[in-house]
Order: structure tokens, then C-alpha cells, then sequence
């Protein structure tokens, strides 16, 4: 009997120690290595230079799971200092990750820098660019696509992995982007875009070009789709076929049917596509919205075994105007039961019931500074510091670098001069903030916030009052990362500022330049580089200090 029980509890000790170290077992890791290097491309028949990583335009997808451990080398074979930024990963205690201007020093020419980050608690379809000097008008950017760990249900059927795809949509400019960044440096608009691009194709010669995509008749296909471009909405649609949306930036939606869809600067989604049409060619388009001078970019989708004529003439134009846009914007809604990358439903997170805290009011300002055209948030045009605004908090050295909270929470009550500074608010940690944003311009801009998602409760026309707050959804908008603000109208969020850090909210349309807020979020702005330091995976930054221990204090010290 004894020995029995010896048995027994040899089994449960056994059982036991396998949990725990299940427990401790650390996720996945996926390595990557990137060479980063211009090359020539004629992507709309003119040869221009073009960022390439490992000679590929777009780079590589990195394809990973919830919380896998994501490690990419990054050797910068160009001429000049880079820097990747991962749109939409949070970046959960690891800002130093999050390659901006504001958390980390560029990464010299013919050196490497390796980021490690993790899409913590994450699902969903994103994608990397380079995000200085307007790199990002060059290429070098590239798809993230995240799907759920085992165990988790997904809402929909989702289909293996050989009819997942990444569409990767965006406006193309054939100027050099360092002319680019000449123009918006003297004060000048980047203009109109030369062209549309679907994953690096500007889509002539269509008879002559294999076709992007293969369906199987009776199959099902994930079309990740996201725009990469630096300025212009597009409209996205498949000829003869309807897109039911699941997936938008890291949320599972209500599944609607849509026949075209408006997808802004920065914005990614997910749609299912049924290849229930006769056997043939069908076109993909994705065309530029609200300019006169239209643009747009086709490929071919070929059904498997189809004799390959081209497609059909006839191709739905999306409906003009920004109404409708608005209407479908406001028709995308979170799915309240289906699960995210936790086992828990998305609808068990109640944000319409938390009581806000404050509320930060931001009108786009513009003005003239020394004969130069500039935009700014609330009367600040941001300037970005030699040394990085969270190595100077980490360190205590901000005096000389920054000030804090030089933008009120309100727009200036007369339109004054702008003032060109580092424009850096605080939050207190883990409140529950509403951000008003309006723009009285002519023109769509895109706000992305970096290391949240937040809920876009409401947008309409004019401008924005209390009264407004009877309009929010506070049911089930869909907890996102950027969002439009449509011309002369208003955008309401509300997000808890729980990611100790530093982020930065921008307008993704570089036409407005150097339009920007870094926003950090200490528990107390004297208490910033505290609380970053024990609520960072880094503890410091990499390559902070020298080999004697010495501390860099800017970029030029020791750029990454």
C-alpha cells in the first residue's frame, strides 16, 4: 500500500514539475537577418533608387505567432542613418524597440543593430517602415502578419497558409525621397503622387505580367491588406467578387460584406475572399481617393487552370465623396465574442463603462516659419531632439534637451505663430484618456499612435463639442491603432495610457512634415526615468553606455 502511494505521488510530482516548467518555458524564438541596400527599379517606367532588404521590394513577411520572440539583425548598407519602426506593435515594456526618432539613435551606415521585441498579447496584420528621412518613400518596408497561438478560436475558418497573402498597397512618388525631404524641409508640399503601387507593382503591362495572385476554384483566401504609402487614401476592390472583413489591426470585426473598402494611410485589414466566380482573370485595384488627379494600380488574379485571356473591361468604381467613406468607416464594429490573442472575448473589456479622466483637445495648426510653411499640433510644430527623448528621460538629463507639456490640452484660443520645439506631454499611468482630434484642413489626414490600441468612439463633420459625446459608440468600436481624420471634421478616441514609455502620435501624411507629438506616460513626470527603468524588459537602452560604462548623451556620440 505504501509503495502504491509512493507511486502515486512520484506521478503527481512528476506531473507537477512538467507543468512547471511549461510555465517557465520561454516563448518561440524567430531569428531573421536583414541587408538593407539601395537598388534600381523602373516601378512606374522611370529607374529610380529603391530600398531593398536582402534585394527585395517589399522586404520580407515576418510571419510569427502571439508572443513569439521576433529577432531581426539589421545591417544598414546604405549612405545614410536608418531606423525600422513595427506599425502597430505595442511594443509592451520595450519601447526601446520601437524605432522612432524619439526612443532610440538611428542605425549608422555599415554597422547593424538587432531589435528584439515581441507581439505581446497581439493578433493581427501589420507591417515595418522605415521611418526617417522619408525612407519610407523609397520602400524598405514590408508585411507582419500574426496569428493566433494554439488553443486560442479564431472566428472564421481560416484558411493554411498557402492562401493567406499579404497585399501591400500604397502611393508611389518617383522623386528620390531625399528630394523629398528637401521639399518638405524648404516648407514645400511632397505634391501628388506619380502613382499606386500593389506589393512593389505599379501594374502596366498587365497582359505581359504573371499574374500577383492564384485562386483555386470552391477555395477561400486571407487577403491581409495595408497602406504603406506616405500620403494617399486608396480604395481597395476584386472585380467580381465581394471581401467579408475579419480582421482590422489587431481586432476581430462583425463579418460584413463589402465590394470595395477605403484603406487609409497606415491602416491594415483582413478579408476573406471566396474564388466562386467562372474560371478566368480578374482584376485587383486599389485607386487614390478624394484628389482630381486620380491614380491607381491593377493586378491580375488568375483562377488555377483558366486559359489566361484578360479580364473583363468592366471594373466598379468605388462611390465619390467623403460620405459614403464616413458611413463605412463608422459601419466596422468590434466583435464582442470572438476571441483576440487571449482565450477571454474581446466584449469582456467594457471601455464605454470607464469613466475618462481627461481630455486632450488637437487641431492641426499650420503657419509660416521663417518663410516656411509648417504644421503643428495645438500650435507646436515638433522637433526631434539629438538625443532621443527617452534616453534623456532614462538618464535625467533632460534639461537643455526638452520641457515637458509645452502643448495645453486645448487649442490656443487665437491662431498664433506656431512654435518649432520638442512637443512632449505626460500622462498619469493607467488613466482612462479621451483625445479629440480635428482638422480644419481640405485634406485626409491618418493619426497613428505607437505602443497602443485605442477605440475610435466617434468622427463626423465641423467641429467637435461635448454635445458630441452622445454620438460615441461605446459598445463595440474596434480597438485599433490609427485612424482618419476626414477634412474639416472631427475624430474622438479613448485608450488607457497603460504602457509605461515612451509613444508618439503622428500624422502619417507627410505632406504637413515634421507634424508630431511624442507623448510619454511615467507615473509622474519627475518620476519618468524611474518608471521606465523597472518596467522595461530592457532595463537600459542598448549601446547606452560605452565599453568603460560612460554614458552616451546623444545620437552623434554613438549612433546605434
Amino acid at each position: 500500500m505504501a509503495t502504491s502511494t509512493m507511486r502515486v505521488a512520484a506521478g503527481v510530482l512528476l506531473v507537477v514539475s512538467a507543468l512547471a516548467t511549461l510555465a517557465r518555458a520561454e516563448d518561440p524564438y524567430l531569428f531573421f537577418e536583414w541587408k538593407v541596400t539601395y537598388g534600381t527599379r523602373s516601378l512606374l517606367g522611370v529607374p529610380q533608387k529603391v530600398i531593398l532588404i536582402n534585394g527585395e521590394f517589399p522586404g520580407p513577411r515576418i510571419n510569427c505567432s502571439s508572443n513569439n520572440n521576433i529577432v531581426v539583425n539589421v545591417f544598414n548598407q546604405l549612405d545614410h542613418p536608418l531606423l525600422f519602426t513595427w506599425n502597430g506593435m505595442q511594443h509592451r515594456k520595450n519601447s526601446w524597440m520601437d524605432g522612432m526618432p524619439g526612443t532610440q539613435c538611428p542605425i549608422a551606415p555599415n554597422t547593424n543593430f538587432t531589435y528584439k521585441w515581441q507581439p505581446k498579447d497581439q493578433i493581427g496584420s501589420f507591417f515595418y517602415f522605415p521611418s526617417i528621412g522619408m525612407q519610407r518613400a523609397a520602400g524598405g518596408y514590408g508585411a507582419i502578419s500574426v496569428v493566433s497561438r494554439l488553443l486560442i478560436p479564431v472566428p472564421f475558418d481560416q484558411p493554411p497558409p498557402e492562401s493567406d497573402h499579404a497585399v501591400l498597397i500604397g502611393d508611389w512618388y518617383t522623386k528620390d525621397h531625399e528630394v523629398l525631404a528637401r521639399q518638405l524641409d524648404a516648407g514645400k508640399s511632397v505634391g501628388r503622387p506619380a502613382g499606386v503601387l500593389i506589393n512593389g507593382k505599379g501594374g502596366k503591362d498587365l497582359e505581359a505580367a504573371a499574374p500577383m495572385l492564384t485562386f483555386e476554384a470552391g477555395k477561400t483566401y486571407r487577403l491581409r491588406v495595408c497602406n504603406t504609402g506616405i500620403k494617399a487614401s486608396l480604395n481597395f476592390r476584386i472585380q467580381g467578387h465581394d471581401m467579408k472583413l475579419v480582421e482590422l489591426e489587431g481586432s476581430h470585426t462583425l463579418q460584413d460584406v463589402y465590394d470595395s473598402l477605403d484603406v487609409h494611410v497606415g491602416h491594415c485589414l483582413s478579408v476573406l475572399v471566396d474564388a466562386d466566380q467562372a474560371p478566368g482573370d480578374y482584376y485587383m485595384v486599389a485607386s487614390t481617393r478624394f484628389i482630381h488627379d486620380a491614380k491607381s494600380a491593377s493586378a491580375v488574379i488568375r483562377y488555377a487552370g483558366s486559359s489566361g485571356a484578360p479580364p473583363a473591361p468592366n471594373m466598379t468604381e468605388p462611390p465619390a465623396g467623403w460620405a459614403w467613406s464616413i458611413n463605412q468607416a463608422r459601419s466596422f464594429r468590434w466583435n464582442l465574442t470572438a476571441s483576440a490573442a487571449r482565450p477571454n472575448p474581446q466584449g469582456s473589456y467594457h471601455y464605454g463603462q470607464i469613466n475618462i479622466t481627461r481630455t486632450i483637445k488637437v487641431m492641426v495648426s499650420r503657419g509660416h516659419i521663417d518663410g516656411k510653411l509648417r504644421y503643428g499640433f495645438n500650435g507646436i510644430s515638433h522637433r526631434d531632439t539629438e538625443t532621443p527623448l527617452k534616453l534623456a528621460e532614462y538618464f535625467n538629463v533632460t534639461d537643455g534637451v526638452f520641457s515637458y507639456n509645452q502643448m495645453g490640452d486645448v487649442p490656443p484660443a487665437v491662431n498664433g505663430p506656431l512654435h518649432v520645439i520638442p512637443n512632449v506631454i505626460t500622462a498619469e499611468f493607467r488613466t482612462f484618456i479621451e483625445i479629440v482630434f480635428e482638422n480644419p484642413e481640405k485634406s485626409i489626414d491618418s493619426l497613428h499612435l505607437d505602443g497602443y490600441a485605442f477605440f475610435g468612439v466617434g468622427m463626423g463633420p465641423g467641429t467637435w463639442s461635448p454635445e458630441m459625446r452622445k454620438t460615441y459608440n461605446l459598445l463595440d468600436t474596434v480597438s485599433r491603432h490609427t485612424i482618419q481624420v476626414y477634412p474639416r471634421s472631427w475624430t474622438a478616441i479613448m485608450l488607457t495610457f497603460d504602457n509605461a514609455g515612451s509613444s508618439s502620435t503622428s500624422a502619417s501624411s507627410r505632406r504637413r512634415g515634421r507634424c508630431a507629438t511624442s507623448t510619454t506616460c511615467p507615473t509622474t513626470p519627475s518620476a519618468a526615468a524611474r518608471s521606465w527603468g523597472c518596467r522595461c524588459r530592457h532595463p537600459t537602452p542598448p549601446r547606452a553606455k560605452d565599453d568603460e560604462g560612460a554614458v552616451f548623451t546623444s545620437c552623434s556620440d554613438h549612433p546605434v
